[in-house]
């Protein structure tokens, strides 16, 4: 699997999803500093949130090989500027999290075109509790290698 960057706001579950992934035990934990793992680096939230860090986010990301922008399914506010993955010279896919806690009747365009507008794609929709969409964004990093 190709080395991933999570990058969101706090609170989007990008801990949370690479506890899913690496098949911990999922316990909250606020992410204070960047965390290197095997396959994946997590991010502050602080990073996306504050201008001033984008150059954390910039000096972070050499160490990746694809970022991962996350918004949550719940989230009604632009977390992150039109164009943001120019600022990096890697790819960058879309995930949105926490698909398992919204009804399956929410509207959901909004946060799709907020991905697509900073430059990610593919998209892809995750939820940990139910585990929707895991398999689909682990098989599509893995594809990468080839």
């Amino acid at each position: 699997m190709k080395k991933i960057m999570f990058v969101g706001p706090i609170g989007v579950g990008k801990t949370t999803l690479t506890q899913r992934i690496e098949g911990v035990e999922i316990i909250y934990a606020k992410t204070q500093t960047v965390q290197f793992h095997d396959d994946i680096i997590d991010t502050p939230g602080e990073f996306v949130q504050h201008r001033l860090m984008y150059n954390a986010l910039l000096v972070t990301a050499a160490e990746a090989d694809i970022l991962g922008f996350l918004i949550s399914a719940k989230e009604k506010e632009q977390m992150f500027p039109p164009g943001f993955a120019s600022l990096f010279n890697k790819p960058a896919i879309g995930i949105i999290t926490k698909m398992d806690l919204i009804d399956e009747n929410d509207d959901i365009e909004f946060i799709k075109n907020q991905l697509v507008m900073t430059g990610a794609s593919p998209i892809f929709k995750v939820g940990i509790n139910s585990d929707k969409g895991i398999q689909d964004l682990l098989n599509y990093l893995n594809t990468l290698d080839k």
